[in-house]
């Protein structure tokens, strides 16, 4: 049964019919449950004459679960059961299949109380607190399940992931400090004082000393005074007193104002406590650091990035009775250039083409497997060996296919290969003699082929939590970037030898996560301009899930989290089109190349520091929207994948099939764009 719900969960897990005669009724509506409660969920389907429906199969999952496996509610199948994990509102979505496989699907809302709280604390970032200063409180809240919630005053949720939801009311001792009604606490005069911070009844208490402002002067200097939209400007404030000396190690606040040059439009930027600084739209920006009352400011002036390049559409391989999957892109063994597609939904096929050309794209040959979808293809760096998965196989064995294609006008199945893969194959990676082959969305097994008649499983990997989910595993010097959804990224060495790992022994050593909880995708990148090492990670999430016959709504986008350093990665930047979400994408010579389906391709200046907002920066090079009038959804585009390949542009379309574009080196003229006709 829980293979058959992780089927459910993604583009390519989720088919779901809707019905206006007929609804699902259930105890779940209105219910209210505590943490650690297990409720048994009573439901049926009703027809529109009021008479009991078909139901053959009930399942539920949670809704902020669907791309992560979220244990806010969990769910033991065996029982018919579900377990409340988290405090909150949650939406609990039942799903009713009927015995001709049809579904019908309606969302409950279920409440889980937050526990009572048992200990307050307090305590500060920084012991330094001067005249002028607001105070830097942390506090720590205990519950009676001994789960702590932390708030820091600077970055106000820390470790609680429903922290939003506490209210804590705060008294001084006398008035040499003040508080204001967000809680926000100023040091007024030297001396001592005393916060009380009370939440749910329980009260704790901090005493504070107030120190005299040692600070004089401030000097802000940058390293810049201009520079393009995107582009960071570091300042260093250093501090003096009285006497003229300098004072090191003392805390200073950075902000900033600013003014856009555009009167239509209102500055945007970033500015980080070491004094990083970035501006999102031209215009000129007032700098400032403040150290108590004591404050001083510089201006920067920021102008357009300049960026643009148009995008032209140069070839189409038109797939439009089947939804397309994604691609690879090779060179085959005769040194002419093929790719590979997959199809989602339909009959097993994968087709093969001769992109030599990328204006004449050539289908040349298919195969065809058990399978509903073949999701991935990935072919081995000689360009002799294609790997497909499987989904949805009439016999549920599923798992990966291997075929020969050193003649791609005339591709041959090796083998077939299912051990620990029968629950289905979403995603796979090939890595010189090895595959990666995600199993039941929870592991990946490396299979070895170096015998591709008889591949052997030689290792597993698997995160070992419970809930644990997979989606994507790509592998880049013999390290594996796994992508498991609420767990995030983790690097897991296949035999980069870092931590000794090998493909028979994988050993993780590095992992970043965040709150969404929806990582699908991750790209390793090291910038050819700064030298840093990035991991993006990328979200994939459908807000009223997916349908495969219209246009869908996406949401999600991309986090640059910088891993130079392996032991404190931290997320730097984003890149979020709005009203669109992203899929799969690509990095070379630090441009980006993003799929994000119904936005097209979207194509990204990434070089140099990265900090803040991407697409607010003026960062995007040009765009192509990649639906047909001929599409299996016309006119809809649905962009799944993308691959740079000797200076083209491949992509596959949901609902087109492959393509292939060019982007120009010249400006594209929009001289004429905002002219009337006659």
């Amino acid at each position: 049964m829980k293979n058959k719900l992780i089927i459910l969960l993604s583009l390519s897990f989720i088919t779901i019919g809707f019905s206006q005669d007929r609804t699902i009724i259930s105890d779940l509506e209105n219910l209210t449950l505590d943490v650690g409660q297990v409720f048994k969920p009573n439901s049926k389907v009703i027809n529109f004459d009021g008479s009991q429906g078909d139901c053959e199969r009930l399942i539920y999952y949670n809704k902020k679960g669907v791309f992560s496996s979220a244990k806010s509610i969990i769910f033991d199948r065996s029982k018919g059961t579900l377990k409340a994990n988290d405090p909150g509102t949650h939406e609990i979505v039942a799903v009713c299949i009927n015995s001709g496989g049809k579904r019908l699907t309606k969302t409950f809302y279920v409440n889980v109380n937050y526990p009572k709280v048992k200990e307050v604390k307090l305590s500060l970032s920084d012991d330094n607190i001067y005249v002028g200063n607001y105070i830097p409180l942390v506090y720590e809240i205990t519950d009676e399940l001994n789960t702590k919630r932390i708030i820091d005053y600077w970055s106000y949720d820390v470790a609680s992931k429903y922290f939003s939801e506490v209210e804590v009311s705060l008294t001084s001792s006398n008035d040499k400090i003040q508080i204001d009604k967000s809680n926000n606490i100023l040091a007024l005069e030297e001396g001592s004082s005393s916060v009380v911070a009370t939440f749910d009844g329980i009260s704790g208490m901090i005493d504070l000393k107030i120190k005299k402002n040692p600070v004089a002067k401030l000097i802000l200097k940058s390293d810049a005074d201009k520079s393009r939209s995107g582009d960071v400007i570091n300042f260093d404030a250093i501090a003096y007193n009285k006497k003229g000396e300098e004072i090191n190690d003392i805390n200073v606040d950075f902000s900033f104002t600013g003014k856009s040059f555009d009167k239509s439009n209102s500055a945007s930027g970033l500015i980080l406590e070491d004094g990083r600084f970035v501006g999102d739209v031209p215009g000129k920006y007032i700098i400032s650091a403040k150290v108590g009352n004591v404050t001083t400011s510089k201006i920067v002036n920021i102008f357009p990035r300049n960026v643009k390049r148009e995008i032209k559409k140069v070839g189409t391989g038109l797939v439009n009775d089947k939804h397309t999957s994604d691609f690879w892109v090779f060179e085959g063994d005769d040194g002419r250039d093929y790719a590979v597609t997959g199809t989602w939904g339909a009959d097993g096929k994968a087709y093969f083409w001769d992109v030599t050309n990328p204006g004449n794209l050539k289908k040349i040959d298919s195969v065809q497997v058990d399978a509903r979808t073949v999701n991935d293809v990935k072919v081995s760096q000689n360009g002799k060996i294609c790997v497909i998965s499987r989904e949805g196989a009439s016999n549920r064995k599923n798992g990966m296919i291997l075929i020969d294609v050193t003649n791609p006008r005339d591709v041959k199945i090796i083998s077939e290969y299912t051990k620990n893969l029968t629950g289905g194959v979403h995603n796979v990676f090939i890595d010189n003699n090895h595959v990666y082959a995600l199993s039941n969305g929870e592991r990946y097994y490396i299979i070895n082929i170096d015998d591709p008649y008889n591949p052997k499983e030689v290792g597993m990997f698997e995160v070992g939590k419970e809930g644990q989910s997979i989606h994507d595993v790509w592998i880049e010097d013999g390290i594996a970037y796994s992508s498991n959804w609420r767990d995030g990224v983790y690097l897991v060495d296949v035999g980069n030898g870092i931590v000794g790992g090998s493909p028979s022994n994988p050993v993780a050593f590095g992992n970043y996560s965040y709150a969404t909880g929806a990582h699908h995708a991750t790209f390793p990148y090291k910038s050819s301009s700064t030298g840093k090492f990035y991991t993006v990670l990328g979200d994939e999430i459908f807000p009223n899930g997916v349908n495969p016959n219209g246009t869908n709504e996406t949401a999600g986008f991309l986090h640059f989290v910088d891993f130079t350093d392996l032991n404190n990665p931290v997320e730097v930047a984003r890149y979020e089109l709005p009203t669109h979400g992203s899929h799969n994408y690509w990095i070379e010579d630090d441009i980006l190349y993003v799929a994000m389906y119904t936005g097209g391709i979207r194509i990204v200046d990434i070089s140099g520091d990265l900090l803040g907002d991407l697409y607010k920066q003026g960062r995007e090079i040009g765009y192509l929207l990649t639906g047909s009038p001929d599409g299996y959804i016309p006119n809809d585009t649905m962009v799944w994948g993308t691959q740079l390949y000797k200076g083209h542009v491949f992509y596959s379309d949901f609902n087109t099939g492959l393509g292939a574009a060019k982007v120009s080196q010249e400006k594209p003229d929009n001289s004429k764009t905002n002219q009337y006709l006659d």
